[in-house]
């Protein structure tokens, strides 16, 4: 992993899919907020759908500007297809995004299985990808501070 942190902070690619943006993009509004204390920068990323994010969280991972990237996105079923198999191939594509370059990728995909477009349920989701985003702050703070303590000379020597 080429580390960017720096005197400037955490370097973050956050990728969102626009599917359902009125409730995704509530999670980068969380996250913002939980880094909130961290230095930071944060790079947003809109994406068609969530089928589209493992491929630019690669390509985002291997230019060596971020320390991680984040993606978000709201898997449905749409009655047509099966949507635990689309959450499957994506959730796979980020995890050998994240083998291949040694850039944490997290995942803010939520994959309801009974969503119904009325306004009890989209509250409910827009608060709950507030709450995911977070999360993944919090994921990423604890994965830089493991990441950096690794690196000093005491660490290795522990190790």
């Amino acid at each position: 992993m080429t580390a960017t942190t720096n005197l400037n902070g955490i370097r973050v690619a956050y990728i969102k899919a626009q599917w359902h943006a009125d409730i995704v993009d509530t999670s980068l509004a969380g996250f913002r907020d939980a880094m909130k204390g961290t230095p930071h920068h944060i790079d947003a990323f809109n994406v068609p759908g969530a089928f589209e994010m493992p491929l630019l969280a690669q390509t985002l991972a291997e230019t060596g500007g971020y320390d991680a990237v984040v993606c978000a996105a709201f898997v449905v079923d749409g009655g047509i297809y099966r949507h635990d198999f689309v959450a499957a191939a994506v959730v796979n594509g980020l995890m050998q995004a994240q083998l291949k370059t040694g850039v944490p990728v997290f995942s803010v995909a939520l994959t309801p299985h009974h969503y119904q477009p009325t306004d009890v349920h989209t509250a409910f989701f827009r608060d709950h990808f507030v709450k995911k985003g977070a999360e993944a702050a919090h994921a990423v703070q604890q994965i830089m501070a493991l990441s950096a303590s690794r690196k000093r000379p005491s660490a290795i020597a522990a190790a």
